[in-house]
């Protein structure tokens, strides 16, 4: 893959663009005289990279920004975008406030070549924030915000845009390689994707990798459940953890963090 794929229309003036870097997808709407971000990239730099792209699109400005999630390559691109408004759960503005130093010095620590652009990061949180449900009026188009349970964090907002078809699941999807669970919920996300289903009435936008539409997601959601039924039998005792590895719906390297995440859970060990 190049470093960015062309940005792809979904919908009606409803783009998104895969950049090889994280393979990452990067959401934009268009409205009347004004366009909206879904994510804004992990650096400074790459932020800039995005705005440059979305010139290729509109010239109309980009006055509102949402942050599916706190981590860091969905968030610390933020400042590039302001004045926009950004929007996000208001559990991802605590988060990124308490953590956001600590990323920039763990990302600058493990990744030498862009460690001066993680050290320019500025941590820039949401200034408007949802706990459930919000609608934003972008030119005159309605796009809705939903919070709809855990999963990948205990704050994933889903961006849909209902007179497109379309939406924008942030990471509570991820196409084309094992979903990260470190922050996860592995016990409450088959519910909270099978919630996100209802949404569905057209392309679906994970996160990360290929575009997709309600067959991805069943899938997706058929291993997360998988997930649920492993460590259901490995904390009865009904499994050892070597058969309970082999029979995770991934391979025995990606299945130990989401594996454990959920023993957590089922151990009263995660909020």
């Amino acid at each position: 893959m190049a470093n960015a794929m062309p940005w792809l229309e979904v919908g009606d003036r409803v783009f998104t663009r895969r950049y090889a870097y994280l393979d990452q997808q990067i959401g934009l709407v268009l409205g009347r005289g004004e366009a909206l971000l879904i994510d804004t990239r992990a650096t400074p730099r790459l932020a800039r990279e995005l705005m440059e792209d979305v010139r290729s699109v509109t010239r109309d400005p980009v006055t509102v920004a949402v942050n599916t999630h706190w981590h860091w390559d969905h968030s610390f691109g933020n400042s590039v975008t302001r004045p926009a408004v950004i929007w996000g759960h208001e559990r991802c503005r605590d988060r990124l406030i308490a953590e956001g130093a600590a990323a920039i010095a763990e990302q600058a620590a493990g990744d030498l070549e862009r460690r001066a652009d993680f050290e320019a990061v500025v941590i820039d949180p949401p200034d408007r924030t949802l706990t459930i449900a919000a609608d934003v009026e972008v030119g005159g188009r309605r796009i809705e915000l939903r919070y709809l349970g855990r999963g990948h964090t205990d704050h994933d907002v889903v961006v849909r845009v209902p007179d497109a078809h379309v939406l924008f699941a942030g990471d509570l999807l991820e196409n084309d390689a094992v979903p990260w669970f470190g922050d996860g919920y592995p016990m409450d996300w088959p519910a909270t994707v099978d919630r996100l289903r209802s949404l569905i009435d057209g392309p679906v936008v994970p996160g990360h990798g290929t575009v997709g539409g309600l067959a991805f997601v069943e899938r997706q959601l058929a291993e997360f459940r998988v997930v649920v039924t492993v460590a259901r039998r490995l904390h009865a005792g009904e499994l050892d953890r070597q058969a309970a590895l082999a029979a995770m719906p991934y391979d025995s390297a990606s299945s130990v963090e989401p594996l454990d995440r959920a023993l957590a859970q089922l151990r009263g060990d995660l909020d």
